[in-house]
């Protein structure tokens, strides 16, 4: 597997199409917008004020997230260094690599975290062990 830093992971800015009557919309699509095809959708939503999600890394799986209404922040950790996006624009997305350690915290009142990820979900490529994910990068 490659190794990845946070400073491999960026802000993704996604289509946008504008109707003065009608909205917005903004478009994902597989092998376009993305350098993966998304296999998998969810989303986090009613996160209690002052609770933290994620708190775990993946080994294979890459992933979009987007705060599809609301805000939050997102921190990741690469072992070595970490690194904080603020995500409250619904045609931007966090681009995660695998191998990256994420929290994401201050959660606005009814914020919707909305992920797209690569792969089905598969517990074994999950770490939820800050010790485990510091050996795993040092492999």
């Amino acid at each position: 597997m490659e190794k990845y830093n946070v400073f491999d992971c960026t802000m993704v800015e996604l289509d946008r199409h504008h109707s003065d009557r009608k909205g917005n919309l903004s478009v994902v699509e597989n092998g376009i917008t993305l350098p993966f095809d998304v296999k998998r959708v969810y989303y986090l939503y009613d996160v209690p004020g002052g609770e933290n999600r994620g708190s775990h890394a993946h080994k294979e799986l890459s992933q979009l997230i987007i705060a599809a209404s609301g805000s939050f922040t997102v921190t990741l950790d690469d072992g070595n260094c970490k690194r904080t996006f603020f995500l409250n624009r619904p045609y931007q997305g966090l681009y995660v690599k695998p191998g990256m350690w994420r929290d994401l915290e201050d959660f606005s009142s009814g914020a919707v975290c909305m992920v797209l990820a690569s792969d089905v979900y598969k517990a074994e490529d999950y770490i939820r062990d800050y010790q485990e994910f510091l050996r795993f990068r040092k492999k």
